[in-house]
């Protein structure tokens, strides 16, 4: 008959040569014994033949795939990997076709007497319309959607105690963020190429089927126009009428070194569609060299000036529909000019690199938050997710309006101020998260 000790050690060896496949090896040692078989003999405890030839057995194939065995730990987390990769994507992509079906059918309530009075297309709705209208809207609220699909689907895992199983099996909470900020990479490079290339060809074509269907036709409503259109190079317009490419009383003044040397005055010019060139009526020109002068007059002229009528059609979102290479030729150009509006356009090229890497911040921050079982449960969770979210927003909106108002705030400054602050916040927050 089998000792009650020589039982206990038979059930030792069986236990734990089988324990690897779920626990990691580091908690049993480098044999896998927690009590050495040298240890059981200087003991004076009689172990039965069998037994212990049994246990040499387990010790022997313990010992043969204690390789694969070390390797378990690895895949498990793998598997972990995918699980919360799937449900953090799984997430967004539904809760974003949600919002976009919902937002669609609101805008084609608002929009569908325009649609019927235009007679416009169904395939130009479709195709024009809605397909380059929702990548700009995916992108729009990328980040805000991304941090309420992370604050639910995380607050789902630590209400099922599926967080504490993780941090209990001897992953890291800095592990366990791996697959989360993996899923944020996707989503940020996504956002990135988007902003850049992807939207700005969208919102050309958008705008185009709108100015056709949508808005009402457009007409340049200001008087005495100033503008810089080269280095030393000055035009000025009275009005400008858009349905005729019309200039009325304009004219054009050129310096070298703070000394006028050229003026071009005429009763308007005309845009030649054909030539693409400028006809200029009634005018007449003076040349002057120091003390010296030439006036030439003339009933017409074709020339060439440095400017187009796009520049005095409608401009609400002629940037937005530039990609990263076209803005970047646009800034110089403006700049050269001598734009007023260069700190807006700056914005924009700033604003298409920092809202991305939003999604990084709130990330963590939803991370942080929903991976604590609280009583509130995920309604507590998701009500502090979108108020965290909203404040972001906020942020953005005042610091862009800021740097937009001229009042010395730099433009890339303006456009990080929220995501730097937001970078303390998930800090402070990962800190003091349950680990």
């Amino acid at each position: 008959m089998i000792t009650g000790t020589a039982a206990l050690l038979f059930l030792n060896c069986l236990l734990y040569s089988y324990v690897p496949f779920f626990v990691s090896d580091s908690l049993f040692g480098d044999s896998g014994w927690p009590v050495q078989m040298s240890q059981i003999k200087s003991s004076g405890v009689k172990i039965p033949r069998q037994i212990r030839a049994k246990c040499v057995i387990f010790d022997r194939i313990l010992n043969k795939y204690r390789d694969k065995f070390r390797n378990f730990n690895a895949r498990m987390l793998k598997l972990i990997d995918r699980y919360i990769i799937g449900k953090f994507l799984g997430t967004f992509i539904f809760s974003m076709l949600l919002i976009i079906l919902i937002v669609v059918v609101f805008d084609i309530s608002e929009k569908i007497e325009d649609f019927v009075g235009k007679s416009a297309p169904l395939k130009a709705i479709v195709v024009d319309y809605y397909f380059n209208f929702i990548p700009y809207f995916v992108n729009l609220f990328s980040p805000l959607f991304t941090f309420i699909a992370v604050i639910f689907f995380t607050s789902r895992m630590a209400s099922r105690t599926e967080i504490v199983a993780i941090l209990s099996s001897g992953i890291s909470y800095r592990r366990l963020l791996f697959p989360y900020m993996l899923s944020a990479t996707v989503i940020a490079i996504s956002s990135l190429y988007l902003n850049n290339f992807v939207i700005p060809h969208a919102t050309k074509k958008r705008t185009s089927f709108e100015n056709k269907y949508i808005r009402n036709e457009y007409h340049n409503m200001d008087r005495n126009i100033h503008k810089q259109i080269a280095p030393g190079s000055y035009i000025y317009l009275q009005n400008y009428n858009t349905e005729e490419n019309t200039g009325y009383k304009f004219s054009i003044e050129k310096f070298s070194k703070g000394q006028l040397y050229y003026k071009l005055m005429a009763e308007n010019i005309k845009w030649d569609s054909i030539k693409k060139q400028w006809s200029v009526n009634d005018y007449y020109i003076r040349y002057i060299n120091g003390m010296n002068e030439y006036i030439r007059k003339g009933k017409k002229m074709d020339t060439l000036l440095l400017f187009t009528p796009d520049e005095f059609g409608r401009k609400d979102n002629t940037i937005e529909t530039m990609d990263y290479y076209e803005l970047d030729k646009y800034i110089e150009s403006e700049r050269l000019k001598g734009s007023d509006n260069i700190e807006l356009i700056l914005l924009e090229k700033y604003r298409r690199v920092a809202f991305p890497f939003a999604t990084f911040i709130l990330t963590l921050i939803g991370v942080s938050i929903a991976s604590r079982k609280v009583r509130g449960g995920i309604g507590m969770h998701i009500g502090l997710g979108i108020g965290i979210s909203f404040t972001f927003i906020m942020f953005m909106q005042i610091t862009t309006t800021f740097a937009a108002g001229g009042v010395g705030l730099s433009p890339l400054l303006a456009v990080w101020i929220p995501n730097i602050i937001f970078s303390f916040l998930a800090w402070y927050l990962l800190r003091v998260a349950q680990k």
